[in-house]
């Protein structure tokens, strides 16, 4: 059976003024959903740190796209050993779990499907390409508590990732969980 969507695998060296043009419009429609309920105010912050985003160490992303429109997408990087992901997190955690080298966690930053694709095995496709032939140790990513993300909950536990705590990544910002996997020697 062949999949109605084509994947598309991105690094960081290439177009990212094109790349953003193909990921802003799927992160706008999935993100003016609830529980997010963001604007284009949202949607501008999002663009104006993109560079930074872009322009991190090891970036990958990947898109999918149905007849040359794009449907989903996600973008992660490793995270530095400067990294501040985990000063957020509502419980201190043991160095071991927090402790970063640039090489040891792989994080997903966004990972979104539009509604009309869901339920159809595109967030894993999207997720696996993301991971694909990475060395880093573990992913990580931050997902909303129930009930606002049951979903995404339930595709991640299924997917292999367990909670390792509360984390609040920015100052006003909504508590999320903070989820681990540890990556398959070899991938």
């Amino acid at each position: 059976m062949t999949t109605p969507w084509t994947l598309t695998v991105h690094a960081g060296g290439q177009d990212p003024g094109r790349l953003r043009e193909l990921i802003e419009p799927v992160y706008a429609e999935v993100y003016a959903e609830a529980p997010y309920c963001e604007g284009p105010d949202d949607v501008a912050e999002f663009a104006a740190g993109w560079p930074r985003r872009v322009g991190a160490p090891g970036f990958r992303a990947v898109i999918a796209t149905v007849d040359d429109r794009p449907v989903g997408m996600t973008f992660g990087h490793p995270l530095a050993a400067e990294t501040g992901w985990w000063e957020g997190l509502v419980e201190r955690a043991p160095d071991e779990v927090t402790a970063e080298d640039g090489h040891r966690s792989f994080a997903v930053i966004e990972l979104a499907v539009l509604a009309s694709h869901r339920r159809r095995g595109l967030g894993r496709a999207l997720h696996d390409g993301l991971l694909a032939g990475r060395d880093e140790q573990r992913v990580v990513l931050l997902v909303r508590p129930e009930p606002d993300a049951a979903p995404a909950r339930a595709a991640y536990a299924s997917w292999g990732y367990r909670t390792i705590g509360q984390l609040r990544p920015w100052e006003d910002a909504p508590v999320y969980l903070a989820l681990v996997r540890v990556l398959d020697a070899g991938r």
